[in-house]
């Protein structure tokens, strides 16, 4: 499978991001990718109100990433905000594409580092495992990756394949966080991580304050041998990789850590 990591920088205007979705989607598969992953947080970057642009699965802006999706001929991973009972939302990742319709809330919420996710966002509950082009792809956003738990229980439930999607906090050792424990959910999972966080707004010119997690790029293909694949800077980038994942497989023969483990 060629899959495509979009790193991206969203804005506040949903109308404008879903332009983005549209030409990196076309780009990737131009170069003949089947999935396209695209961060947390593509509708509206944090740090504006998440409520007021929250919508249904069968809203207009999902409905136009369908379309995107169903013109490429790809399936197409992309992070938005669903609305929650008590004035929060949800944060969500609508998966979509020629044999696949779902989507899957964010587990884990980031209460850490002076931000409290909480307070706007209310949790999912359920992991989820899809099947893409025949391989099974487990769903994964941003602060969920500090959890191995989720990591093996989605490997437990047929996963060789794992997204995360994310828009990850800046700070000191932020990025070496994001590096180790990406390549390390691997390793507890024996899967490939497709990690693709929000590139670094700085890159392009802005200018931040506040707490909220805006990104830092460094999206990255792990294999599940801990492996790095391939990576991207902290810049605005596609990432294309081919995945085969009968390499799966051979490693969880060779490192049967899911088989072995007894907590």
């Amino acid at each position: 499978m060629r899959i495509a990591l979009a790193q991206i920088v969203s804005g506040p205007v949903p109308a404008a991001n879903l332009d983005v979705v549209a030409r990196e989607t076309a780009s990737a598969v131009a170069q003949g990718a089947e999935l396209v992953v695209f961060p947390e947080a593509t509708m509206r970057c944090f740090g504006r109100n998440l409520v007021e642009v929250a919508e249904s699965l069968d809203g207009p802006w999902a409905t136009r990433v369908r379309e995107i999706a169903a013109d490429a001929g790809a399936t197409v991973v992309v992070g938005m905000f669903t609305p929650a009972d008590g004035g929060r939302v949800h944060n969500t990742l609508l998966v979509t594409g020629p044999e696949v319709e779902t989507a899957y809330d964010k587990i884990h919420l980031y209460d850490a580092f002076g931000f409290a996710e909480s307070d706007t966002v209310a949790p999912g509950e359920k992991p989820l495992v899809v099947e893409i082009g025949g391989v099974s792809v487990g769903l994964t956003t941003c602060y969920d990756l500090r959890f191995p738990g989720l990591y093996t229980a989605l490997a437990d439930a047929g996963a060789a394949v794992i997204c995360v999607a994310a828009s990850w906090g800046a700070g000191p050792g932020k990025v070496d966080q994001w590096q180790l424990l990406t390549r390390a959910r691997a390793l507890d999972s024996t899967s490939f991580i497709l990690a693709c966080g929000q590139a670094d707004p700085t890159t392009v010119g802005e200018q931040l304050s506040g707490t909220a997690p805006r990104g830092v790029g460094h999206s990255v293909v792990v294999a599940p041998t801990g492996e790095v694949v391939a990576t991207l800077g902290a810049e605005p980038g596609l990432l294309l990789v081919d995945v085969d994942v009968a390499d799966v497989a051979d490693v969880r023969r060779s490192l049967p850590v899911l088989v072995n483990r007894r907590f």
